[in-house]
């Protein structure tokens, strides 16, 4: 059984990697859904602050601190350095679309950097996720000598 303690610090981790894994999910739906809207309603084009490149750079400063602690975390609970490596591709790529993308590799690189960064975070996050639960509940089956 779980001390009240180690039930918080589990739903902390847990909320970490699910908060990371919406983020990249907001990334995603940003990345699509946007120029879709735009196209629809030009007229609406001024009022969004969402088409605004600060945009990517908050949300890359909110995914990357909270992409490390969970993953940090997760790590020190089942040891899979490739859980780490596959999500911290995804975030070099997020920085590098957000500060370099639209200069160097154009509106569609940028979007397509963006989108396949923020499903390998998506994914590393999913894969801690998994693998912090089957680590606990190994731990918790079996037997205290």
């Amino acid at each position: 059984m779980l001390t009240k303690k180690e039930c918080k610090l589990k739903k902390l981790l847990d909320s970490s990697d699910k908060t990371a894994v919406a983020l990249s999910f907001v990334c995603v739906l940003h990345c699509i859904a946007l120029p879709l809207v735009l196209l629809a309603l030009p007229s609406i084009s001024g009022l969004l602050v969402l088409d605004d490149e600060r945009f990517h750079l908050w949300l890359v400063f909110i995914v990357i601190p909270i992409s490390i602690f969970a993953l940090i975390s997760g790590f020190l609970h089942h040891k899979r350095t490739s859980v780490f490596f596959v999500s911290a591709l995804g975030m070099l790529m997020l920085i590098a679309a957000a500060l370099f993308g639209h200069d160097y590799l154009g509106e569609k690189g940028e979007v397509g950097l963006t989108l396949f960064g923020s499903i390998l975070i998506a994914v590393g996050h999913l894969r801690n996720l998994r693998l912090r639960r089957v680590r606990v509940c190994r731990n918790l089956s079996e037997p205290s000598l």
